[in-house]
């Protein structure tokens, strides 16, 4: 299929380049590290060999998020985005940009996402989990002071894509001889599914209903736990802690406000899956490069068992309704 539109795609620059340097890519490092750094005739060689018509990059993680000096993350994510539009002004046809984020900062965050979206033209933002306070601590975004942060974003129509980093080192202990898990292979996904339910449960999407958030990797694992997740939320009548906050059950801001990609997740099994419990309106194809193998992407995508229209819808269409691209 020609035309797609792939939406987890990075890049890096200097100072955030030795936050992809793990182990796992050290056999294919150079290459990784030329990748990363230089969106040039090769990549978009590839993208037309794939037919991926737009690219929207973002940086790598989790860069800006791992910052605990805030001014340093405000400098960084300037930084980086003023890189990525330079980069997409050479090629405004071909790719288009998420914002980095210093959320470490909120009222800073809010500047820097309102620049990007007037002055450099991007599309929205994506941030790498939670950031780093400088204490060491996790910044989930469902903390009260984050609430002038997500009533912008939903004022600038700025979607947010929530992108994965492993746990803080302090809740790792029960990875402990078996390190294979964290990263892309469960780690990420555990991570990122925990705060993503901390904002809808948190009611985020009640007093935000036009915002949109996007969910990587076919929803981190989370639309094929919504029943069971909503069915003992139904039954809870405990107060306090042990009932969300939601006006709604959780699937219905899956229908709502939140989008998934087929981002590292080249499963024809749960795509299908996916379809079946959110539909097809709300999924968007990515392939997560250069961490994963555009061609591969593209390759799946292309063959799977689903029919031309949610092909078409999956591959493009609702990419570019939600980001009118």
């Amino acid at each position: 299929m020609d035309g797609k539109i792939a939406l987890e795609e990075h890049f890096a620059i200097a100072e955030t380049l030795s936050d992809s340097k793990l182990p796992i890519f050290y056999h294919v490092w150079d290459d990784m590290e030329a990748r990363l750094m230089e969106f040039d005739g090769k990549v978009l060689h590839r993208m037309d060999a794939c037919g991926v018509e737009i690219m929207i990059v973002s940086l790598n993680a989790p860069a800006v998020q791992a910052i605990s000096d805030p001014a340093d993350a405000v400098a960084v994510a300037r930084k980086a985005n003023d890189a990525l539009a330079e980069m997409i002004a050479k090629r405004p046809d071909r790719y288009r940009g998420f914002a980095a984020l210093p959320l470490q900062d909120p009222q800073a965050a809010c500047k820097e996402l309102e620049r990007c979206m007037h002055d450099l033209d991007f599309v929205g933002s994506l941030v790498n989990g939670y950031s780093t306070a400088p204490d060491g601590s996790a910044l989930y975004y469902d903390l009260p002071h984050y609430e002038p942060f997500w009533a912008l974003s939903e004022q600038l129509s700025a979607p947010f894509y929530l992108h994965p980093r492993n746990s803080v080192e302090a809740a790792l202990g029960n990875y402990d001889g078996h390190r294979w898990m964290l990263g892309a292979a469960w780690g990420f996904a555990q991570e990122t599914s925990v705060h993503a339910l901390r904002l809808m449960g948190s009611g985020l999407f009640d007093r935000h209903p036009a915002l949109q958030m996007i969910l990587g990797h076919l929803g981190e694992n989370l639309p094929y736990g919504l029943w069971r997740i909503d069915n003992c939320n139904a039954w809870r009548r405990t107060p306090g802690e042990f009932v969300h906050h939601a006006a709604r059950p959780i699937t219905d801001y899956f229908g709502n406000n939140v989008w998934i990609t087929t981002s590292g997740n080249f499963s024809s099994q749960a795509l299908l899956a996916a379809m079946s419990i959110i539909g097809s309106d709300r999924i968007m194809f990515s392939a997560d490069w250069p961490f994963e193998d555009l061609q591969q992407a593209t390759d799946w995508f292309d063959a799977a068992p689903i029919s031309d229209v949610d092909r078409f819808k999956i591959g493009q269409a609702n990419a570019r309704k939600l980001f009118a691209v």
